[in-house]
């Protein structure tokens, strides 16, 4: 791999805080490998100690949908109404679900 910063792969960083079960995208960096993709996470998006887990993953590793096709995408759900909370009939005892 090259040395040149420019050619050195883009990594996409998730930070996990600490009130948070999941990982949120936090922004992007350029690295030579995933060691100094972690490095570069910890010192940019972490500065405050706000993290208990990073994720460094490769763009060019990351599959997408397009927003202009989540008919297609998504279409298949409704035809399941049963996945939909307003099929099931709550007990009056359950309050807020």
């Amino acid at each position: 791999m090259s040395s040149k910063k420019q050619d050195w792969p883009l990594w996409e960083i998730f930070i996990r805080s600490r009130q948070g079960l999941s990982h949120k995208h936090v922004g992007s960096l350029h690295a030579s490998d995933a060691q100094m993709a972690m490095e570069n996470a910890r010192d940019v998006y972490t500065r405050r100690q706000e993290g208990t887990s990073i994720w460094a993953v490769r763009a060019e590793d990351i599959t997408a949908s397009s927003p202009s096709e989540k008919d297609m995408l998504f279409d298949p759900a409704n035809d399941k109404v049963y996945r939909h909370p307003t099929f099931y009939d709550l007990p009056d005892e359950v309050k807020n679900m």
